[in-house]
Order: structure tokens, then sequence, then C-alpha cells
């Protein structure tokens, strides 16, 4: 890494790291100077993406552990300020999603969204908070940063999408409480929310939608990017760069919002 970016000499953790967006997060954070602790649940991904990182001139280090566990989460945290040297950014990133009839949701299917897509976040901002204070960010005169994962489905309510969108809607309150409780600790919390990602969370969703509703597999995919105004998927990167500027000085005045990051495709 050569030169000053937005993010030099801060220290990021982003939860699921290993692949898709979490791993474009990552990757943008590290181009941005950061240095990168990647937590999943499984190895194999967040190895490949430090080594990625270690060819950008930054420090990556690896973290296995389960987000809807909160001892592991709060570990993962101590882990990554202490192998990194310090904790600026948390990236709630890690979430599964869910394709169905609301009628047909089992409890066992909806615990298991919930335990990730929602008590994942909030473990991660609890742990974030503790460590941000026992740093003694604030009186370093520094803005800490919570970014959590939630998405357009945040924000409407899509058919087939039941339980996903519930858990992503409450990402957004997770987020705005939070915001509002630990602004005074100077700590900025905000959520992304992506739309229709080319990532491997898609490919399930789509395969689902095909096995449900009789669709080609590759048509409910094409249908949503067909009502995008920019007229393409999103990628990692588009994802990225957004959070990337949630993580950096310029966003902070910035708290208790949940932006879209679409390409055009839900309004508000």
């Amino acid at each position: 890494m050569t030169g000053q970016t937005t993010l030099t000499g801060k220290v990021a953790l982003v939860t699921g790291g290993g692949r898709g967006i979490g791993r474009g997060i990552a990757l943008r954070l590290a181009r941005d100077g950061a240095d990168v602790a990647l937590v999943d649940v499984r190895p194999e991904g967040i190895n490949s993406v430090a080594d990625e990182i270690g060819a950008l001139g930054c420090k990556a280090t690896t973290c296995v552990a389960d987000v809807s566990d909160r001892d592991q989460v709060f570990a993962a945290v101590d882990y990554a300020a202490s192998a990194l040297g310090g904790f600026d950014i948390m990236v709630n990133n890690a979430g599964i999603a869910l394709v169905g009839p609301i009628a047909d949701v089992t409890p066992e299917e909806a615990n298991r969204v919930w335990a990730i897509n929602v008590n994942g976040v909030l473990w991660g901002i609890q742990a974030a908070v503790a460590k941000f204070k026992e740093l003694g960010n604030k009186a370093q005169g520094k803005t800490s940063k919570i970014i959590n994962a939630s998405s357009i489905a945040g924000h409407d309510g899509f058919g087939m999408l039941g339980v996903y969108s519930a858990s992503k809607f409450a990402v957004r309150a997770l987020t705005q409480a939070a915001a509002k409780e630990h602004a005074a600790d100077g700590i900025t919390v905000n959520s992304y929310c992506p739309g229709v990602v080319g990532t491997d969370m898609w490919v399930q969703i789509d395969k689902r939608f095909a096995e449900l509703t009789g669709a080609a597999e590759g048509e409910t995919y094409d249908t949503f990017v067909g009502g995008i105004a920019l007229g393409r998927a999103e990628t990692p990167d588009d994802v990225a760069g957004f959070v990337s500027y949630l993580a950096g000085p310029d966003a902070d005045y910035m708290t208790g919002q949940s932006g879209l990051i679409d390409g055009g495709l839900v309004y508000r």
C-alpha cells in the first residue's frame, strides 16, 4: 500500500468476509488503507481473502466464528483488536436468505434466519461498542464505526421473502436505536441496503424461486434485474464502495441511516 488513503491506520472487522459482498467489502477497505480481520463460519474463503489483502500491502487476520453465538462474536472482536493492534470499524455483514411462502415457514427456519441476520448484528454491535470503549477511541479523538447489512428487503417486504424481509427491517431498527444510544460515545451506526447482487446468495434465491413458482432458472433473477434503473445487476464492488464511505471520515456526521445502494430499484 503506497500513499495515504482514507482508512490508513484503521482496523476493521468484516463478518461473512470469505465470499460475495463480504469479500468485496474487505478488499475495498484494504485498498483504502485499513487492516482487516476476516470472520466467517468457514475457514477456506477467509484464508484466501487474507492472502489477497496481504498482496495489497495491508495486514489481515482470520477468525472462524458463528455470528449467531454471542460469545464467539465477542471473542472474534477481542482477537481482531489484539492481532491488529486496535479496533475502529465493525462491519456486520454475515447473513442468510430464506425463500418461501410465509404460510410454510417452520420454526427452525425462522429461528435460524433471526439468529444470524438479527442476533448476529446485535452481538456485533455489543462487542464493537465494548471494544471501542475499552480502547478509549473517543478519548483519542476517533470516530468509531458500526456498519450493518440491511437490504432493499429492509425497506420493502418482498413476497416469498417475508421472514428475510422482517429480519432486514429489524436491522434498520437496531441501527437507529444503536445510533441514538451511542452517539455520545463517539460511535456512528449505519446500514447499507443492497439490491440484486450477482453473488452465490442470489443464485440460491433464484433456484428456490424456480422450485416454488415453476419459473425457469435465471428467470426470477432477470426479472429483478430488469427493474433496475441503471440497467445492470449490482456487484460486490458497488456495495463495497458505499461501505468504505460509511467507514471513512467523510461519513463522520452520518448516523442512524440505512442507505439504499441498489442501482435504482427501491426508492425512499
